[in-house]
């Protein structure tokens, strides 16, 4: 036993310890990672199933807390903008790429708030998307609000200057930069079935709890594991050394 009792050893102790305990902390923060996962979507589902309010009304009650009226239904009143339509690259409908309309539509008093009218082909890569107009005149969409996308660290970026026709996502403070009216801060995918193009966004779903229940599972494994043969290793180490000194 002495032996295992030897620096290098005794380092080896200090680092399976170590690890072993590194591991199971990675374990419990991905249970952390779990239940807050959990509890959002416990309140975006909470959220969703509110009744539709003015959306004017809920920005001005959410006193630019944004982030807060994410998911929630919402009504506006105005009339679409067609002519400036942009198209958000990158999506994906029953294995089809194509592209989602977003088109500002335009209140009475002079604000606008986007639309993600759902999702064309890539042949509809001009706007305005004719074989997908919107309605004419006055109308009221609903929708659930989503707040603007940023772009990642690794995401790709879209030009500072310029009319965009095609962006990468729903950049509102980028889209702003070329509409003639004041956009409000969050924007809305519709809800309205359409019969034809564009296709609507699937409704948010609130059951994806993420890998963080594997990932748990495997950091506590690596733990036990290492531990576990770390054990035998010792045992056969000691074993050797009382062989030789049997006579």
């Amino acid at each position: 036993m002495r032996q295992l009792l030897t620096p290098r050893w005794v380092a080896a102790h200090v680092v399976v310890v170590g690890l072993a305990i590194l591991f199971v902390n990675l374990g419990f923060w991905q249970l952390r990672r779990l239940e807050e996962r959990r509890l959002e979507n416990t309140v975006g589902e909470s959220r969703f199933v509110e009744e539709p309010q003015d959306l004017t009304a809920l920005l001005e009650a959410a006193d630019d807390d944004y982030e807060s009226l994410e998911f929630r239904r919402a009504t506006f009143t105005g009339q679409f903008h067609a002519s400036d339509e942009v198209l958000i690259r990158s999506q994906v409908y029953q294995a089809v790429a194509g592209f989602h309309v977003i088109t500002p539509l335009v209140g009475e008093e002079g604000r606008a708030v986007l639309v993600d009218r759902g999702w064309v082909p890539l042949d509809a890569d001009e706007v305005p998307v004719v074989a997908a107009s919107p309605p004419e005149g006055e109308v009221t969409v609903t929708g659930w609000v989503r707040p603007t996308q940023t772009r990642g660290s690794l995401g790709p970026a879209d030009p500072d200057q310029g009319r965009l026709v095609t962006m990468n996502r729903v950049d509102i403070e980028r889209i702003q930069e070329q509409m003639p009216y004041e956009l409000e801060p969050v924007y809305l995918s519709a809800l309205e079935e359409a019969d034809g193009l564009p296709i609507p966004a699937p409704d948010p779903t609130f059951d994806e709890e993420g890998p963080h229940l594997g990932y748990a599972i495997q950091w506590f494994s690596f733990a036990l594991i290492g531990v576990i043969g770390y054990i035998f290793l010792m045992r056969r180490t000691a074993r050797r050394s009382l062989g030789r000194k049997t006579p």
